[in-house]
């Protein structure tokens, strides 16, 4: 009988359902799969994204107590790779700027989760994520002379101070995982507009998260040794990579084929709302007023310093 965490068969209530999935899509040709993310409008790609990655990580934080935070980002990066490979079979022969592009998209990918669930790991979900969309935040400001971004930038870093500091504040160790995981989604972002340029369909995103499932097997295998391999919490994994890696990643990736990195700026502005949404709702954690205020602050500064961004040329 496996010895997993009680908290870990609501994971995987439907797990064998799940896995009948992933074979079901292993099966079958990628083409249909991406004709049908090329009929949903690109929006409606972007929030579906958010929410399930959302969700994911809120499921994705039951894990620790039997994984611990790097053991369930490479169990997570491995099955979402495995999957990956499955669905879209890319050939491993590129040419060298699509492979040093594949290969920091994966290591960016890699070190953006590990520290990300660092921070989960020590601070509720909502405040994790709002910290971290500073790297979006930036990357929506950067190089902007105007003064309207000014502010945009001032409100929200006015809304990560009060959030650190609102009744009682949040773990100092947490709050800086999460600035080091708002560098690498800056990174990520940058690199998610080459990647989609640089290869079609899903798979050079397969092969990314292959490598990025390879810079994190080693922190994982240290975290949680034997414990990756008990079936239940296999089956939860597979669960958590397909919501947190294989649905959202896929899901950006054709959207931002699809519309300017501004549009996509404004749909994602959403995420840390959702991010405490799904930590109430998933996992009980309840913010005080003063950081749902600060979690509003880092939406509208998003939402503001996006919409007036140049438009691209």
């Amino acid at each position: 009988m496996s010895q997993a965490a009680p908290g870990l068969w609501e994971i995987t209530s439907g797990a064998e359902a799940v896995c009948g999935t992933m074979v079901v899509m292993a099966q079958v040709d990628s083409a249909p799969v991406a004709r049908l993310m090329g009929a949903v409008p690109p929006p409606a790609l972007v929030l579906i994204g958010i929410v399930s990655v959302q969700v994911g990580a809120a499921f994705a934080k039951r894990l620790f107590e039997v994984l611990g935070a790097a053991g369930t980002v490479s169990l997570r990066l491995f099955l979402a790779a495995v999957v990956l490979l499955l669905i879209w079979r890319p050939s491993v022969r590129v040419d060298r700027r699509t492979l040093l592009v594949v290969a920091g998209y994966g290591t960016v990918l890699a070190a953006m989760n590990l520290t990300f669930y660092q921070a989960l790991d020590r601070i509720p979900l909502g405040a994790a994520v709002t910290i971290e969309f500073l790297g979006p935040l930036a990357v929506a400001v950067a190089g902007s002379r105007r003064w309207l971004d000014g502010l945009w930038a001032l409100l929200a870093a006015g809304g990560v101070l009060l959030l650190t500091r609102a009744e009682g504040g949040l773990a100092p160790g947490g709050v800086l995982f999460a600035l080091a995981a708002a560098a690498c989604w800056a990174g990520y972002i940058l690199l998610t507009a080459k990647l989609g340029s640089q290869t079609s369909d899903g798979k050079g995103l397969a092969l990314a998260m292959a490598v990025g499932a390879l810079v994190a097997l080693p922190f994982g295998v240290t975290s949680a040794g034997a414990a990756l391999f008990d079936p239940v919490v296999l089956a939860a994994g597979l669960a958590v990579a397909l919501m947190s890696s294989v649905v959202p990643y896929s899901l950006e990736l054709q959207a931002l084929r699809r519309i300017p990195p501004r549009v996509f700026g404004i749909l994602m502005s959403l995420e840390p709302a959702v991010a405490a949404v799904a930590g109430l709702l998933v996992l009980g954690e309840q913010l005080k007023p003063a950081q749902w205020a600060a979690v509003c602050c880092v939406v509208i500064a998003s939402v503001g310093a996006t919409r007036s961004a140049r438009p691209e040329v």
